[in-house]
């Protein structure tokens, strides 16, 4: 059964506007953009990929992740760090079927029960 790992890293984009302000002085402000990927465990192969804006947290993508793996694929777990442990992200993963292996957060108080 193959297991998924999630995360994300930054990527700085540099461009004119960087070569400029480093050549003039003048003040530029830096992009970022982050990568978020999706990766078999076992096989080290990029599952699934989204690249997002800086301001866009880990959590909410990782949705999008499992929904570029397809459906007829079995996912026997996915592990990610403790910016995923949120409802949102352990109901994704256990809509496909899968088991969560996601430390809890630093502040973490269990969750209410929905009925």
């Amino acid at each position: 059964m193959p297991c998924r790992a999630a995360d994300s890293t930054g990527i700085k984009v540099e461009g004119e506007g960087e070569w400029h302000a480093r050549k003039h002085g003048a003040p530029k402000r830096r992009v970022w953009r982050k990568i978020h990927l999706g990766i078999d465990e076992e096989t080290l192969e990029v599952r699934a990929v989204e690249i997002t804006g800086s301001h866009i947290g880990d959590a909410p993508v990782l949705p999008d992740l499992l929904s570029q793996i397809p459906e007829g694929q079995e996912i026997g777990s996915v592990t990610a760090d403790g910016a995923y442990d949120t409802r949102k992200c352990h109901d994704a993963i256990a809509e496909r079927g899968a088991h969560a292996v996601i430390p809890p957060r630093r502040n973490a108080k269990p969750w209410k029960v929905i009925n």
